[in-house]
């Protein structure tokens, strides 16, 4: 069902550029005024571009093995709806501008122990550069390179996204995806368009370079614009928007899983008075607030934007409606998955070994950045292969020194999510579970293990000397126990829900009894 229900949201994007396409053509067919027919013809050439760009994607996502190295074929859409690799990587972009800020970190986490904080914190105030720097938003950016994802960074108070990539990938960057939260600014684009990237992707609201705050009443937001559309028609790499409808029924979908993840049923347990609503709340309040930050919500303002940063072709309907459509779609998936691990009262990611509380506690990550990481993992599982439990799987390492980057001293390592090996076709491997009684047509044999993909695929390397941790959405099993602590993995931020437990074709005892690893798991700390 998932898989016709994909078929049928390509083919209605299809159809829609080709409309607009031919509605353009005919427009200048029958333009009178040479200067309307050539804004028009203009229009024409860009929906055409719009066409030749969402085909090239479709056929990279359906290529396979052939052509990417990452953990599974995008072709393999199974039982369940997916989201798109494209997808995935502009919200992970998104979610990476929210990344609590590295300088107020320890001052909100004494403001809050002093009480003068809220509960739920505040990502608002991460999404924004303080005082002189109104005019320049925070961005967050995904680099991607054969499909895998090799770094995830943020704005710094120094530096933009676009700068901390060159300076972390240098001429590692060529023919490289990069996926930004905001279209970024000349002085970056200049710089990575020169690395020799394939395509820059972005989100199609208020640049990096503000339109719509105070400052940019100036001409110098307006002259970044247009230095940034000459550089994109002068250069080899493709600076589009690569947005997709999400498939039938993801939204949905999303929220079945988050409402059961182990995260929430670990809180509905342990308040058994407490009414499950506190997840709903939670969402609502993250759909209000991602909105403020990554949406337009006048659409005169949204189509002035658009005109000024060189989307002028998307400012008619019924295109206009249905980017503001996706963009809102894709929001709310971002505000369903970050519901689903809560700052919700004094829960958080706390060691639950009484002996090494006083070892490590000055060594444990903030909660913020714990949490963000997770959710981080949530984003991956929304990419399984498997039609049952979706598990998600990201890689931090911590430096000696803190970098430029707006992740601090903290640097990405590799992430996975649950899916069988790559180059796979749906129907070759078995995708039944314990309930089938015949062992040999199991799925448990197959799938590659979410801690194994980010293990596998990671682009650098562990070093014993730094701390590092991995993020899992549920408890490793006693397969994945082992390469954890093998590749020299510090810590370990996980679901416990499964701890202890040993089903009929997976054993979950082995990581209550690891040693020489730190544990975190959701707990109430009182």
């Amino acid at each position: 069902m998932a898989a016709g229900s994909l078929r049928h949201s390509v083919a209605q994007s299809w159809l829609l550029l080709y409309s607009c396409w031919e509605e353009a053509r005919s427009r200048v067919a029958g333009a009178k005024d040479h200067a309307v027919q050539r804004k028009v013809s203009r229009a024409a050439e860009a929906a055409g571009l719009a066409m030749k760009e969402a085909g090239q994607m479709q056929n990279l996502e359906s290529e396979g093995a052939g052509r990417s190295v990452s953990t599974q074929t995008g072709s393999m859409t199974g039982e369940i709806p997916r989201l798109s690799k494209v997808n995935l990587f502009t919200l992970l972009s998104l979610w990476m501008e929210l990344f609590p800020a590295v300088k107020s970190q320890r001052q909100k986490s004494q403001e809050r122990e002093e009480g003068k904080h809220g509960p739920l914190g505040d990502n608002e105030e991460m999404a924004r550069v303080s005082t002189d720097e109104k005019q320049v938003k925070r961005t967050g950016l995904v680099v991607v390179k054969n499909m895998k994802i090799v770094g995830l960074h943020c704005s710094s108070e120094d530096l933009h996204a676009g700068k901390i990539a060159l300076i972390k990938h240098g001429s590692r960057l060529k023919n490289c995806d990069l996926y930004f939260s905001r279209k970024p600014c000349s002085a970056c684009l200049k710089m990575i368009v020169n690395a020799g990237v394939n395509r820059i992707s972005y989100w199609p609201a208020d640049p990096e370079i503000s339109l719509l705050t105070e400052a940019s009443s100036s001409e110098d937001a307006k002259l970044d614009a247009k230095a940034v559309e000459r550089l994109k028609s002068n250069s080899r790499a493709h600076v589009c928007v690569l947005l997709q409808p999400l498939v039938c029924y993801m939204v949905q979908f999303v929220e079945e899983t988050s409402y059961k993840c182990d995260f929430i049923q670990k809180i509905s347990k342990t308040l058994p008075d407490t009414n499950i609503d506190f997840y709903s709340e939670c969402k609502q309040e993250r759909i209000k607030e991602y909105e403020m930050i990554f949406l337009v919500s006048r659409e005169e303002m949204h189509k002035q934007i658009l005109m000024t940063i060189g989307l002028e072709n998307l400012c008619e309907n019924p295109y206009f409606s249905n980017l503001r459509q996706n963009m809102k779609d894709l929001i709310l998936l971002l505000a369903t998955v970050a519901s689903s691990v809560p700052n919700f009262k004094h829960y958080g990611f706390y060691c639950s070994n009484t002996e090494q509380i006083n070892e490590i506690h000055n060594q444990s990550l903030p909660q913020e950045i714990a949490r963000h990481c997770m959710i981080q993992a949530r984003l991956l599982a929304c990419r399984t292969e498997d039609h049952k439990t979706g598990v998600g799987a990201v890689i931090w390492a911590e430096g000696k020194s803190r970098s430029c980057d707006g992740t601090g001293a903290m640097y990405f390592i590799g992430c996975g999510y649950n899916a069988f090996p790559v180059g796979s076709e749906y129907a070759d491997f078995p995708h039944m579970d314990d309930k089938q009684k015949d062992r040999e047509i199991r799925k448990f044999r197959y799938i590659v293990h979410a801690e194994q993909n980010a293990l596998t695929f990671r682009c650098q390397e562990i070093k014993p000397e730094e701390r590092s941790m991995i993020f899992v959405t549920k408890c490793p099993c006693d397969e994945c126990v082992p390469l954890i602590k093998g590749a020299g993995i510090k810590q370990i931020y996980a679901g416990d829900v499964d701890v202890g437990k040993k089903k009929a074709d997976i054993s979950y005892m082995r990581f209550g009894e690891l040693e020489g690893v730190s544990k975190f798991t959701v707990t109430k700390q009182f």
